[in-house]
């Protein structure tokens, strides 16, 4: 079977001592006695980069950026405390990216275990490229057809427009969110405000759920991975709606709004 990028990050990581991988806010990241020394990371919030974030030498972030923006960035939350964003797909060699990831171990590891590394093993490239929904879900022949059918629905009310927020589509009426699109994991959902009393009744059904972060407003996400009720999401979108709308956008309704 093709080897992909993952495969490859995983090899330049899990060969040091005592190195274990575990996933945080659905990343996979790399520790070494609770300490992460590297994180890979696809899209992050749309910035459409293949990368590995790792705990960088004193002083390596600024020159290696300054000299090969093309291969290396300062990476978001990291970034000020010197660690470097490393691009995977634009022909960095991975002995290279193999000797950055040591480093960035060395930094964090203790003594004895630093003491135990020996020589970097060669890292094999992978020989497969992450497909496009793979860099992005949002490119998925699923995620364009419920995105196509609920950007219908969302500018059609007045006053509606799209963008984007950490790298999800979003809804806006006026300046306010009212419709969100987002992965779970694997899920995708669409979010809306319903109220925090009417968010107990819609999790009784598993396709409900409160979405972290931002949930505890108010917001319930629905389930539209394999299927998809589109009087229910209209339904739900025209209580988002109106729920932020201003009192001029709801008088542009008329009587033929969807309901």
């Amino acid at each position: 079977m093709a080897r992909d990028i993952s495969e490859a990050v995983r090899d330049a990581c899990l060969w040091l001592p005592e190195a274990e991988e575990f996933v945080s806010h659905g990343s996979p990241n790399f520790r070494v006695r609770g300490k992460t020394f590297a994180t890979y990371v696809v899209n992050h919030h749309g910035d459409g980069r293949v990368a590995l974030w790792v705990n960088a030498a004193a002083g390596s972030q600024e020159l290696l950026v300054r000299l090969e923006p093309d291969h290396f960035f300062v990476p978001p939350y990291v970034g000020p405390r010197g660690w470097l964003g490393v691009i995977l797909d634009r022909g960095l060699p991975w002995n290279r990216i193999a000797a950055l990831v040591r480093e960035a171990y060395v930094k964090v590891a203790p003594a004895g275990l630093r003491a135990r590394i020996g020589n970097t093993p060669p890292v094999k490239a992978p020989t497969r490229a992450l497909s496009a929904s793979e860099k992005d879900p949002f490119q998925s022949p699923r995620a364009l057809a419920v995105l196509k059918k609920l950007r219908s629905i969302c500018l059609s009310l007045p006053e509606s427009s799209e963008g984007r927020q950490f790298g999800h589509p979003v809804w806006l009426a006026g300046k306010k969110t009212f419709a969100i699109a987002r992965y779970h994991g694997m899920q995708l959902t669409l979010c809306f405000w319903v109220g925090v009393e009417q968010q107990g009744f819609l999790t009784a059904d598993p396709r409900y759920e409160i979405p972290p972060y931002f949930g505890h407003n108010g917001w319930i996400a629905l389930d539209v991975t394999a299927a998809s009720d589109w009087k229910e999401v209209d339904g739900l979108v025209m209580q988002s709606y109106r729920h932020f709308a201003l009192k001029r956008m709801l008088q542009k309704l008329g009587d033929g709004a969807p309901s």
